[in-house]
């Protein structure tokens, strides 16, 4: 079998973590005036974030094309494993998963399960680590399938930002609702709700420290302070404030904690740099993985 995902997901797992098992990953299209990038290959995080900090122009992000994933799947097809896991984000949030179940079509060739994570960023990329390595442990595609679930449903993620406007621009907070908030300086706390896997408002802080705050508070209305957790915390390109954040959550939890890295650019092109967020579930969801 053969993991297929898309560059909606972050993975930066210590690679214990990570088996040796090639993960094929399409990806989406960032353009920024007038140039277009493929997330997480033509264009690092950071050098994104750059890019925006210099410029009035608001970038757009495209889904890979069903003929992408179609192409994906017949080149490992033809390789001999028809078997095929595409594991990727929230159809709530993109076209990615809808383009992959078209592509799947395109390619009978290939024997194509495709999932709907109901999610995104570090979780899929959760995900995504544990598939490969019941992959690599001889688990059956039903067993892995069944993890990949267990994860989403056990796993909360909740970000929040200190600038609105990109958020604005490409849609994903109303303009009107978005402007107001700007004016008054309000900072969302956005998770990501299990049913449609759509971004939804869990709250909001007057100030951007509060904000963190706040984010350590949501974490507890999930689980009780001493839990055992696994975190990861992670920016678009906010090293101190997702330090800060880090340093919030630590006393507050027991916590296993994933290396804190960017996110996707092809999510951090919505955010502006000023994002942080983090993503936990309880440390026994993943015991008992290969």
């Amino acid at each position: 079998m053969q993991i297929v995902t898309d560059t909606g997901m972050d993975m930066y797992l210590p690679p214990e973590l990570m088996p040796e098992i090639p993960i094929h990953v399409v990806p989406h299209t960032i353009t920024l005036e007038g140039k277009s990038y493929r997330s997480g290959e033509d264009l690092r995080p950071e050098e994104l974030q750059q890019k925006l900090m210099a410029t009035d122009s608001f970038p757009t992000t495209s889904t890979p094309s069903s003929g992408e994933f179609a192409a994906i799947f017949k080149k490992l097809a033809a390789g001999g494993d028809r078997e095929i896991l595409s594991i990727n984000m929230s159809s709530g949030l993109s076209a990615t998963y809808s383009a992959a179940v078209t592509g799947a079509g395109m390619a009978p060739e290939a024997n194509v399960t495709v999932i709907d994570t109901k999610t995104l960023c570090a979780v899929q990329g959760w995900q995504v680590a544990a598939a490969a390595r019941a992959l690599k442990a001889g688990w059956s595609k039903e067993q892995m399938i069944a993890l990949i679930k267990r994860i989403g449903e056990a796993s909360e993620s909740i970000y929040t930002l200190d600038e609105l406007k990109y958020l604005i621009h490409g849609g994903r907070i109303s303009h009107m609702r978005g402007l107001i908030a700007s004016m008054l300086r309000i900072r969302p706390l956005i998770g990501v709700e299990k049913f449609g896997g759509t971004y939804a408002q869990m709250g909001m802080a007057r100030t951007f420290d509060k904000a963190l705050h706040g984010l350590v508070d949501m974490m507890t209305k999930f689980h009780k302070p001493g839990s055992d957790l696994r975190v990861q915390v992670l920016h678009s390109y906010n090293e101190k404030a997702v330090l800060a954040l880090r340093e919030m959550i630590a006393p507050v939890f027991n916590c296993t904690f994933m290396p804190i890295n960017y996110m996707s650019p092809a999510l951090a092109a919505h955010t502006g740099p000023t994002m942080v967020g983090v993503a936990f579930a309880a440390q026994e969801v993943f015991e008992g993985l290969p």
